[in-house]
């Protein structure tokens, strides 16, 4: 049963960082207006809560927060069923550590490739690193049902939305990455991650 909360999430259809508090939501199943983003058109309410007008800010109340890793945090402790993150410190500030590096390792070079900015020489080196890094990484999915993890967490919900994209990043795994693959198989069939996706993320795939 869905939890009634007058919330509002400012977020941008496409983008990976917005993709992942709204996982965390349809995980969570709170209620909650979407508010579609496009990018670089800050509408004028999101420019008054938000002195960078930046996607995603989560609304609650009279707290507007921003930065996709304090509002997962935010959510995860106001709504604590299903728990997202583990209950022990030492867990938990493993699961934190893994965050960081998915955000210093991948997130990096997702935004990297997605930048119209960048040359294509660097597009095609971070696509590069991207593959064979995820590949590298690829066993440590054949023994859990989720990252490192008996349950899903706030690390998977950082990751997942990476791995949609891989089409639209150019990127395909190769054989060797089959526990990955199986991964991705298993926890974009759930009801929550497609529940998660906005029309834009349908037509990545």
């Amino acid at each position: 049963m869905a939890v009634t909360n007058r919330l509002t999430c400012y977020s941008d259809p496409a983008d990976h960082y917005s993709h992942r508090v709204r996982l965390v939501l349809a995980e969570k199943g709170v209620s909650v207006e979407i508010v579609d983003v496009e990018l670089g058109r800050c509408p004028p309410k999101l420019a008054e809560i938000n002195p960078y007008g930046s996607v995603p800010t989560l609304v609650d109340r009279d707290l507007a927060l921003y930065e996709s890793s304090v509002v997962m945090e935010y959510l995860d402790e106001r709504y604590p069923h299903p728990p997202l993150l583990p209950v022990y410190p030492v867990a938990r500030a493993n699961s934190r550590l893994l965050m960081h590096r998915i955000q210093r390792d991948w997130c990096a070079l997702v935004d990297r490739i997605l930048d119209k900015r960048s040359k294509e020489a660097e597009r095609q080196l971070a696509r590069k690193e991207l593959r064979e890094s995820l590949t590298g990484v690829s066993p440590l999915f054949a023994d859990k049902a989720f990252f490192l993890s008996d349950e899903l967490s706030l690390v998977d919900c950082c990751l997942l939305p990476i791995l949609w994209r891989l089409p639209l990043l150019g990127i395909e795994l190769p054989r060797p990455a089959k526990p990955l693959l199986d991964y991705m198989e298993r926890q974009f069939a759930r009801e929550a991650f497609q529940a998660s996706l906005s029309a834009a993320e349908r037509a990545m795939r």
